[in-house]
Parts: C-alpha cells; structure tokens; sequence
C-alpha cells in the first residue's frame, strides 16, 4: 500500500477547467430536451440520449455544459475501450511509478459531466464500471488505488448509442439502460434544419432548400441500400464546402455520396439525385 501511495501522490493531475466550454455553441431546442436534461441533473439522474448519427446529440450535450457551467469530458467508445481507459492505470515516467486519472475519473473528482459516446461500441467490461455511478449508490471504486469515490452532485453522467447500428452482439443491456433517463433525438423538422443549416454555413435559402431535398431522398433510402440518410452534419460538411466555392455536385458527391456509402451502386444513384438538383 505503501508504494501505492507514493505513486499516487505523484500522479498526473489534469486541470478540471481544461474541459469547460467557454464560448455558448449554437443549439435550438427541438424537443423539451433542456427541460428533461436539467430536472434530471438537478436529481442526480444519469442520460442516455438515443438518436441517428448527427442528429446533434454532441452539440445539446455541449450546449448543457455550456449552460451547466460544468467541464465536459467527451469518450469516444471502441471496441477496444477497456476499464482501465475509463478509470485509469499506472504509467512509468522518467523512472517513476504514476497513478495517470481516466477521462471518468477526471470527471468524478472535478464534479464535472462524462459523456461516453456510443456507448454500446466499448467492451462488455465497461459497464460494470458505470454501474455504480448510475444508481443511487453514485460512487465509483477504483481497485488499483484501494479508493473508492463518492461522486459530488454535479458531477453527470450522460451516455449515448444510435439504435439503427444496434446488433445482437451490441445490444445495451436492461441492466444497464434502465440505470438512465432516456431523451430521443431525430432530424430536426425541415423549417429547423433549414434555420441550423444557414446559420452553420451561411448559404443561401435557395441552396439550402435543394440540400433538404437531397437529405429526404437519401433518408428515404434507408434500409434499401443505406444505413442511413444524410445527417444534418452532412448536410453543414456540405453547405461549408459551397459556401467556400466548391462546385455543388462536387461538395455533394464528397460530403455526402461517398460519406454514405462505399456501394459504387449507390454512389452512382446517389450521385444522380446530386445531379438532378444542382
């Protein structure tokens, strides 16, 4: 225990202010979603946020930090994720031992919000980890220093998964999905993502509209030869690029066609309706 205090003391602190959202990212509401996040947060209750890739899932939970005033530490979840990326390990630097914080961690100790996006990529294990934070007991053990956290009450814990990539193998667990209050995300409503895609790009209305049109095609494609539609991000990666003087088949084709899909049938269909619209 003893070589394990020394490498405590000596471990690697992570400024808590690093993770705050300084400048308001720009998020309109869609839902009663601030509503539920904030009594949710105000009770200690964990999120789970359900919705198709680029819906703005990230972009709200930014925006709650922002709003929170809380640092946000984002996980990007693979399947490689292990316990020890989320809580931590010991590391030898310049000769020493060193007890390094994960980024879940990082955000019990600050108080802070840890969002772990897509969460049903990371490996089973993970999830015995969350557990403990996302009942009422809010701790969460850490072995390796014979620690165990009580996490403050502002600290948050918000997770996220895409239920049209869910398999059987990826399927989240009751055990663990009941744990949460679940917000679900969509598209906007065209009048809205018309408003978010000109404000992101600064196009014009009448590009705009034609990139709507060529969204609801693609989304109405979905499962008959995509996964999925053109998110809304799609959509702005493409607005960006004409806003900049790129060709509009060719900011198309790239931001769109060829993100959707590797089917050189469905590129070239998908390409067709590019044409058919600009």
């Amino acid at each position: 225990m003893e070589n394990t205090a020394n490498a405590h003391n000596h471990a690697l602190i992570h400024d808590p202010s690093t993770y705050l959202i300084e400048k308001e990212p720009y998020y309109v509401p869609v839902n009663n979603e601030i509503t539920l996040f904030e009594a949710a947060y105000d009770n200690h209750l964990p999120l789970l946020l359900k919705g198709p890739t680029g819906c703005g899932k990230t972009r709200f939970m930014e925006y709650m930090a922002w709003r929170l005033r809380r640092p946000m530490i984002t996980v990007s979840c693979h399947d490689d994720l292990t316990t020890s990326d989320l809580v931590g390990r010991y590391l030898v630097k310049n000769g020493e031992t060193v007890w390094v914080d994960g980024p879940l961690t990082r955000a019990v100790r600050s108080g802070g919000i840890c969002y772990l996006d897509e969460i049903v990529e990371a490996r089973k294990d993970t999830m015995v980890v969350i557990h403990p934070l996302a009942d009422d007991r809010r701790i969460m053990p850490i072995e390796k220093l014979g620690q165990l956290l009580e996490a403050p009450d502002s600290f948050c814990l918000a997770i996220s998964y895409n239920p049209g990539y869910q398999s059987v193998l990826k399927e989240l667990k009751q055990s663990t999905r009941q744990r949460f209050v679940a917000i679900e995300f969509d598209y906007p409503k065209p009048a809205l993502e018309r408003e978010i895609i000109m404000h992101e790009t600064g196009l014009a209305p009448a590009v705009t509209d034609k990139l709507l049109k060529l969204a609801e095609m693609t989304r109405n494609l979905k499962d008959n030869g995509l996964e999925e539609g053109a998110s809304t991000r799609l959509l702005v990666h493409a607005g960006k690029l004409i806003s900049k003087g790129v060709e509009p088949r060719a900011a198309c084709q790239g931001a769109i066609a060829l993100a959707l899909t590797d089917d050189r049938d469905m590129i070239a269909a998908i390409n067709e309706l590019i044409g058919a619209l600009f």
